[in-house]
């Protein structure tokens, strides 16, 4: 039996599973989680800690069709203006809470399209952003970048502000599948964008590529592959699309029957991951790729890789917080999500309250299952020794629990003493096995193709 034959036998093909950012998964959060508790987690982060920020810009100057982000359109600055000052008044909110002595390990600004803020916009964000909260010498700070929507004076006041880790998205540049999806972007914007980031001295650049898109074939992928590898990405973010029209109203543009089967999708990854092997770049967990010296590259190598909302991370801080519509904070706690709509995360903002409006508290056992599935998701094993060590399990029950999971797979995981490992040919099946860890009920909302 090959396998293809044999992954469609366990259900690959078929499975409709998390990305796993997070656990439980945001659809599980709720109501009971509010404002209050934001603050009061906030107030519990150690004096002199380093914490990690995420700011979210929700606005676009073109909506792209195959996005699922809680994103709006607009042509005018107004609505961007009024959201910046709705960003600094929840900054200095923020700055009158943190205990003494916090600095930033990470800072990212997403979205949207935060490059859509004017340069002077970018540094006012920038300074408010470091008055309750200064770098240290070693902070990360990422943006993400549409290169149809940069320019010289935006990539100054970034740099100046400290951007030293610039994300651009790609998808794919093959024109026919770029007007399909609603996002016309050229090989020379993209290229000449990258070049300009890398002349004001950033020192890395990462990149967003899409498989499993409309009309996408192994020959138009390889295509856009090698165009990408051409810019040297430090690191790139291979994602499988996830046609979700009941959700994201705007991918009813997309023709459904343009998409490739479930199959023809592990193709398309498989063909992908093969040239960005064969170029030299490191595979990092599920869906990344980066050179041996990048953060994620190192971080595997010595075990620290993590899971967060953006993907892998390199970055071990306790604490996430995140500001803006929508954005979730992780506390050792729990998450934390604001509210989703702008218009209800500003009126609570002018309130002078914090927008929280759902999230989840932590269990005994949320914090077991979810450092499991990250093991899972980042390393493709499950160490029994660290688990033990760093939670109240016995080696007893936590095999009787991973002997489960090895049985639900027929043989084709890995089960010693040591621990649970997905070998090579089983890790396409590596969210289905993180959800024969999740003991929550399955959601559809939010879940999106296995492959």
């Amino acid at each position: 039996m090959d396998t293809q034959t044999e992954l469609a036998r366990l259900g690959l093909f078929d499975a409709k599973v998390p990305r796993y950012t997070s656990y439980p998964t945001a659809p599980h959060f709720g109501r009971a989680v509010g404002a209050g508790d934001f603050t009061d987690w906030i107030a519990a982060i150690p004096e002199g800690s380093e914490i990690s920020l995420y700011v979210h810009v929700p606005f676009c100057r073109r909506l792209c069709w195959f996005c699922a982000c809680r994103t709006q359109g607009t042509q005018s600055d107004a609505p961007v203006i009024a959201y910046l000052e709705t960003l600094k008044t929840e900054i200095a909110m923020l700055g009158r809470l943190l205990p003494a002595g916090v600095r930033l390990s990470r800072l990212h600004w997403g979205g949207g399209t935060p490059t859509l803020l004017q340069p002077a916009m970018m540094s006012e964000l920038a300074g408010a952003i470091r008055d309750i909260a200064p770098f240290t010498e070693a902070t990360e700070f990422s943006v993400e970048i549409d290169p149809s929507e940069i320019d010289g004076s935006r990539l100054d006041a970034l740099a100046a502000a400290g951007m030293n880790r610039a994300s651009i998205g790609v998808q794919d540049f093959d024109e026919e599948i770029q007007k399909t999806i609603g996002r016309l972007q050229s090989y020379d914007i993209t290229r000449d964008a990258a070049e300009e980031i890398r002349a004001r001295g950033v020192a890395s650049l990462n990149a967003d590529i899409l498989y499993g898109l409309p009309h996408q074939t192994k020959a138009r992928m390889t295509e856009s592959v090698q165009k990408l590898l051409s810019l040297n990405p430090d690191r790139v973010a291979l994602y499988g699309y996830a046609h979700v029209p009941w959700m994201a109203k705007r991918q009813q543009m997309i023709p459904s029957d343009a998409l490739p089967t479930p199959q023809e999708r592990l193709a398309l990854f498989d063909t992908a991951r093969r040239l960005f092997l064969w170029d030299g770049y490191d595979e990092i967990g599920i869906d990344h790729f980066a050179t041996p010296d990048d953060g994620l590259s190192v971080a595997q190598k010595a075990g620290r890789l993590r899971r967060n909302f953006q993907g892998y991370t390199d970055d071990t801080s306790e604490v996430l917080i995140g500001l803006g519509a929508s954005s979730i904070s992780r506390f050792p706690q729990g998450y934390a999500q604001n509210a989703p709509a702008t218009g209800a995360h500003t009126a609570a903002i002018r309130d002078g309250r914090f927008s929280t409006t759902r999230g989840h508290v932590f269990t005994a056992e949320d914090r077991l299952r979810g450092r499991m599935i990250e093991m899972l998701m980042c390393d493709f094993r499950i160490d029994a020794g660290a688990i033990t060590r760093d939670f109240d399990i016995t080696p007893e029950a936590l095999h009787a629990l991973l002997s489960q999971t090895a049985r639900a797979f027929d043989g084709h995981l890995h089960l010693d003493e040591g621990g649970l490992f997905i070998p090579s040919a089983a890790r396409p099946l590596t969210r289905m096995i993180a959800r024969d860890i999740d003991a929550y009920e399955m959601d559809e909302q939010g879940h999106s193709s296995a492959i």
